[in-house]
């Protein structure tokens, strides 16, 4: 007799639709699938007496709310193991399910080892069995020397692996040149794998601007966008001679490197784009000086930038949204100084994504299937997840979301779930909020019961 997880409701984001229809979606206990959708909002008298030998030990009614896919978030860095007071497992994907995300994909640096030999993923591995309420995938890295590694790290599971162009910040993860790449990019293109790119080409900048540390902008004329262009274009003509290897940009900042990416989608080159919540919903022009909770690599950049952003998601040049959440220990952003120059580079984002995304992206005329969409579908897909993640569809996971789309909320300390409790975003009311979180069908997170299940974590390495 089959055991089964029901889910019921009035509003549902289904693939083939642009709008939320009824829908009752069914999930095997056991295989946490989706075996079954109907296009009707039914009871549970009326389901039973069509399913009169399964056993149902969950009926969720969704009510008023918008059941959406589980979120997948591709750019997230948990540390551990190494640097595990930064972040880690146990608190990086509590935080992840509280903003409905349902799986993350773990980048290979600042954990010590990094991900850049089969037995340090097995290492960290081994740190994240037991700690995920989430499910967890890892990326790989690429660094001088070691593409001898890169194929086995493939059949070891790693969805893909990234490089940076300009040094990362962390001595363990050194930049690769064009000439580490060929060697790299030689062995990948054998695979069915993916590299990823941070596209920033250090080069010199004009010493004559406001050196103030403290100043925004000072940071902000220290990563010219030409940083940016100069790398994407690298980034191009290296695709040119692999053009059998998909290529990706990682956490897109700068609007003037869009004509580079037009031009190599348009000759039909494998190359996707990602950007952030940060570039999306910020922008330099509101950033005070002295604070370092603003700093990111490459940079938060002005409003007129931020508006291309959005005209290139709408125009299929930016592929999905994710966080980047880049977290540290509270003493490296220079809180009391304000020093944003030394103060480490990144913005910690876990858990409020989709609030951000859709309280901006409502304001330009997005729906809230383009918003999900850019969160689940589009992010599964890079990730080499999309048969199983990111969309409510028979034979995938049964992950989703109920979601209040017209709930509004001020940005707190208090509810922030990731580790060091630092956040550009706090003060700010956003608009829409994850209610429940459900992992293959199991409930994850509820916050009408105070947040957390109590019952062991559910999530799975991927």
């Amino acid at each position: 007799m089959a055991e089964l997880i029901v889910c019921t409701a009035k509003y549902a984001l289904l693939p083939e639709d642009d709008h939320p229809v009824p829908a009752t979606i069914v999930i095997d206990k056991i295989s946490g699938k989706i075996t079954e959708i109907e296009k009707k909002h039914l009871s549970k008298a009326q389901f039973q007496s069509t399913h009169p030998s399964s056993t149902i030990i969950s009926w969720i009614d969704a009510g008023e709310q918008i059941v959406i896919p589980g979120l997948l978030d591709a750019h997230v860095h948990l540390n551990e193991p190494g640097r595990t007071a930064w972040e880690g497992f146990w608190t990086g994907t509590r935080a992840a399910a509280a903003g409905g995300i349902t799986t993350v994909v773990d980048m290979p640096l600042n954990s010590l080892p990094p991900t850049t030999t089969v037995a340090n993923l097995e290492e960290k591995r081994e740190a994240a069995v037991g700690q995920c309420h989430t499910d967890v995938g890892f990326w790989g890295g690429v660094i001088p020397g070691n593409q001898d590694h890169l194929k086995p790290l493939v059949h070891a599971g790693v969805k893909g692996f990234k490089c940076f162009l300009m040094e990362s910040g962390v001595d363990e993860f050194p930049c690769v040149a064009e000439a580490d790449l060929h060697p790299a990019m030689e062995k990948l293109q054998e695979t069915s794998s993916i590299l990823l790119f941070h596209a920033e080409l250090d080069s010199a900048v004009n010493a004559q601007f406001d050196l103030d540390p403290r100043h925004y902008s000072t940071f902000l004329q220290s990563r010219p966008q030409r940083f940016e262009q100069d790398a994407i274009s690298l980034v191009y003509k290296l695709q040119k001679t692999y053009p059998g290897l998909r290529t990706h940009i990682v956490h897109l900042s700068a609007a003037s490197a869009l004509p580079i990416i037009r031009k190599a989608k348009a000759e039909g080159l494998p190359l996707t784009v990602e950007t952030c919540f940060h570039y999306l919903c910020l922008n330099a022009e509101n950033i005070p000086d002295g604070h370092t909770e603003f700093k990111c690599c490459p940079p938060v950049r002005e409003d007129e930038n931020r508006d291309s952003l959005w005209d290139a998601l709408r125009e299929g040049l930016i592929d999905c949204v994710v966080s980047d959440h880049s977290p540290c220990v509270i003493e490296l952003k220079n809180v009391e100084s304000g020093d944003i120059m030394s103060a480490w580079g990144g913005i910690s984002t876990l858990g409020l994504g989709l609030s951000l995304l859709w309280t901006e992206g409502k304001k330009r005329g997005f729906s809230l299937k383009q918003v999900v969409d850019l969160m689940s579908k589009k992010t599964a897909e890079h990730a080499g997840l999309g048969e199983s993640k990111g969309q409510i569809k028979v034979g995938h996971d049964g992950d989703f979301v109920l979601w209040e789309p017209a709930a509004s909320f001020e940005v707190t300390k208090e509810l922030l779930q990731y580790k060091n409790k630092i956040s550009p975003y706090q003060g700010m009311t956003l608009t829409g909020r994850v209610e429940k979180t459900y992992l293959r069908g199991s409930l994850v997170y509820d916050r009408t019961e105070g947040g957390f299940t109590g019952l062991p974590p559910q999530g799975r390495l991927l």
